[in-house]
C-alpha cells in the first residue's frame, strides 16, 4: 500500500524531511558552513563512503572533542574503529553475540511484550513509549547481559541521560558536543564502574549470559579485555535499546499519519517485515554517520582535504529518487528496499537483527491486541532532540479492542 496523503502534520519530523529534501536538491556533496563539515547526501556516494574505511575513517578522535570518562567506551566500541582493530573486536564479539543467540530471544521478547501490554489492558489511552517502546529493549538487553532485575532501572536511567540530548541544540556543533560530554560524564563514570564490577563477578562466577560468553570468546589466542567488554556493553545499549525504542515509536507515528496502513497490515500480516523496513527508510533513528577523510579526495565533484569531517547522510540518501521509486511516498509494500539506515559495509549495524526482531514481535502483538491504534492529539506528542536521534519521547495513543 502506498500513501502520500497525511492525516496530520508533525512539525519536527516534517522539518527534518524538508531539510533532507533541501540537501538532496543542493547535493550530492554539500558544504555545511554553520557546522563546518561536508554532507554527502545521494545514495550512491553515501554507500561508497561507508564501503571505503581506508579513505573514510570511522575514528574521529583526532578531530572531535574527547573526555576522559569516554575512553572506556572507545576501547570496545568498534563502531569508531578502522581495520585491523575493528575486525579483531567485531570478530571476538561475534563469537558470543551470534544469530542463534538473537533468535533464541524470541520467546522471551514475546513474554516481555505480553507482560508490558497486560499492564495497560484496562486502559483506552496510554503512552506507547512509556508502556512498551522504552522498557521492552532495556529489559531484553539487561537480561541478555545477566543484569539483575532490580538493576534494570539503572539501565533505563543511564540510557535516558546518554540519549536525551537535553544538553544539545538542534544543530550539533563542537561547542555543543563538548558541553554534552562534560554534562553526562558522571553518568558514564557510574555506568562504566557498574559494568566493570559485573564483568569481574562473571569472570569469577560464570553464568549463562552474554557477559560470560564474551569473557571466553577467543580468536587466534586473543581475548577481550575487561575494558573492551565495557565499551561493547555501551555499544549494545545503543544498538539493543535506543534504536528499537525509536523504531517502534516512529512506526506508530508513520502508520497513524498514513490512513489505511494498519488495515492493510491486518489484512496481510506477512507484510509487517516490509513495513518495518519502510519505517526505517522513512525515519532513520540515526540519520547521519560521521567519517574523517584520511587523504585528499574528490567526491561528488567537490575537493575535500585530508582530515575533513563529513557526514554520510542516511536520511537524504534513503529518499534519493535515483535509487527509490516515488521516494517521498510511504509504501509498506516496498520491496526491495535498499535503505542505508543500518549502514553499509564493515560497519553494518551489529544490533540490526535484534532491533528488527523486537519491532516485528511488538508491532504484531499491538495489531493482535488492538483493533484501532490512533494518535488522538498530535500536539501531545513530544520528540527527542533530532541532533541526537530521530524519534518520539512520549507518544500518547488511543486504542480500541476487538
Amino acid at each position: 500500500m502506498t500513501s502520500n496523503q497525511l492525516r496530520q502534520r508533525s512539525s519536527v519530523f516534517d522539518a527534518l524531511t524538508d531539510r533532507w529534501r533541501s540537501l538532496r536538491a543542493a547535493g550530492p556533496v554539500v558544504h555545511d558552513e554553520q557546522q563546518g563539515l561536508w554532507q554527502v547526501v545521494d545514495h550512491q556516494s553515501v554507500a561508497a563512503v561507508l564501503a571505503d574505511p581506508a579513505t573514510y575513517s570511522s575514528d574521529l578522535s583526532a578531530i572531535t572533542p574527547t573526555q576522559e570518562d569516554f575512553e572506556a567506551f572507545r576501547q570496545g566500541n568498534f563502531v569508531g574503529m578502522d581495520p585491523p582493530e575493528h575486525r579483531k573486536l567485531r570478530t571476538l564479539v561475534s563469537q558470543a553475540f551470534t544469530p542463534r543467540v538473537v533468535h533464541g530471544l524470541e520467546p522471551r521478547i514475546e513474554d516481555v511484550c505480553a507482560r508490558l501490554l497486560d499492564a495497560v489492558e484496562d486502559r483506552d489511552r496510554f503512552d506507547l513509549v512509556d508502556a512498551l517502546a522504552y522498557p521492552l529493549p532495556i529489559i531484553v538487553i539487561a537480561e541478555l547481559l545477566g543484569i539483575p532485575a532490580e538493576d534494570h532501572r539503572l539501565f533505563q536511567e543511564w540510557a535516558s541521560t546518554l540519549f536525551g540530548g537535553d544538553q544539545l541544540g538542534e544543530t550539533l556543533d563542537m561547542a555543543d558536543l563538548e558541553r554534552a560530554l562534560e554534562a553526562i560524564a558522571p553518568t558514564v563514570r557510574e555506568m562504566n564502574g557498574y559494568v566493570l564490577d559485573h564483568i569481574r563477578r562473571r569472570r569469577a562466577h560464570p553464568a549463562e549470559d552474554l557477559i560470560s560468553r564474551l569473557l571466553t570468546a577467543e580468536v587466534d589466542g586473543t581475548r577481550l579485555r575487561d575494558e573492551e567488554i565495557v565499551g561493547f556493553v555501551a555499544l549494545l545499549l545503543v544498538a539493543g535499546h535506543i534504536t528499537t525504542t525509536a523504531l517502534l515509536g516512529n512506526a506508530v507515528v508513520a502508520f497513524d499519519r498514513h490512513p489505511g496502513t494498519l488495515t492493510a497490515l491486518r489484512a496481510d500480516p506477512g507484510r509487517l517485515p516490509d513495513a518495518i523496513e519502510e519505517v526505517l527508510r522513512w525515519l532513520p533513528p540515526f540519520p547521519e554517520l560521521g567519517r574523517r577523510t584520511t587523504r585528499p579526495v574528490v567526491l561528488g565533484g567537490r575537493e575535500l582535504p585530508a582530515d575533513t569531517l563529513l557526514m554520510a547522510h542516511l536520511g537524504a540518501a534513503n529518499r534519493d529518487p535515483a535509487r527509490f521509486t516515488a521516494p517521498d511516498d510511504f509504501d509498506v509494500t516496498r520491496s526491495p528496499n535498499p535503505h542505508l539506515t543500518f549502514g553499509h559495509g564493515i560497519h553494518f549495524c551489529f544490533g540490526a537483527p535484534l532491533a528488527r526482531l523486537e519491532a516485528r514481535i511488538a508491532l504484531r502483538m499491538l495489531l493482535e491486541r488492538f483493533r484501532d491504534i490512533a494518535v488522538p492529539a498530535p500536539g501531545d506528542v513530544t520528540f527527542q532532540n533530532p541532533a541526537v536521534i530521530v524519534g518520539v519521547r512520549h507518544l500518547p495513543i488511543e486504542v480500541g479492542r476487538p
